[in-house]
């Protein structure tokens, strides 16, 4: 009969090892998503440029030129991405600044206005959230031209024990919503969250 007090110290070796092969084969199996990886937006689009997706969120400014009642001045996008309008409704999630412009055009035409002149100019841009090892987790307006170490800044800095090394971002505009590595150069989106993880060394 085997002595237990002998099982016991073999059976957690044969554990311990069995348990570091399965982190090995799965650290060669499933390599890790970078940043630049993923599409922004469908495509590589400046933030300060007009092919700017618009999301729940963000402050638009909506000008009908000899039409005051007709024009929005800072108005926020609700969850909906609604516009309400005389003609209906005009949905503004996933369009570019350019083509809300044509959507109301194209509804102030009917019936409304027989030569409409319609400019949307963003006035803010919907927030970035930042989460994990950082003083301040939470959401904080997106300024042009954020990075990753312009991000934790804004949250008040790294904790004791982040890692400034394993940092991931999960893209607003990613559909399967992945998290991707990310340095702290990287850029962030409005409407992006920024993990910071524990360091364990």
């Amino acid at each position: 009969m085997l002595n237990i007090a002998v099982l016991n110290p073999l059976v957690k070796r044969w554990l311990s090892v069995a348990f570091l092969g399965l982190i090995v084969f799965c650290g060669f199996s499933a390599p890790v998503v970078r940043a630049a990886d993923l599409s922004v937006g469908g495509g590589a689009v400046s933030i300060d440029g007009r092919g700017y997706r618009l999301g729940a969120g963000d402050v638009i400014n909506i000008s009908v030129y000899g039409e005051e009642d007709l024009s929005r001045q800072k108005y926020r996008l609700p969850d909906s991405g609604v516009i309400m309008f005389p003609f209906g409704e005009v949905s503004a999630l996933g369009l570019s600044v350019a083509e809300l412009e044509t959507r109301i055009v194209d509804g102030l035409r009917k019936g409304y206005l027989v030569n409409p002149r319609v400019s949307v100019s963003m006035d803010e841009y919907r927030p970035f959230f930042i989460n994990g090892l950082v003083e301040h987790p939470g959401a904080y307006p997106y300024k042009s031209g954020l990075t990753v170490r312009m991000a934790v800044s804004i949250a008040g800095g790294f904790k004791e024990r982040a890692s400034q090394s394993n940092i991931f971002v999960q893209r607003e505009s990613d559909t399967q919503h992945a998290q991707a590595k990310i340095d702290l150069d990287g850029a962030v989106f409005p409407g992006d969250t920024v993990t910071v993880e524990e360091s364990f060394f």
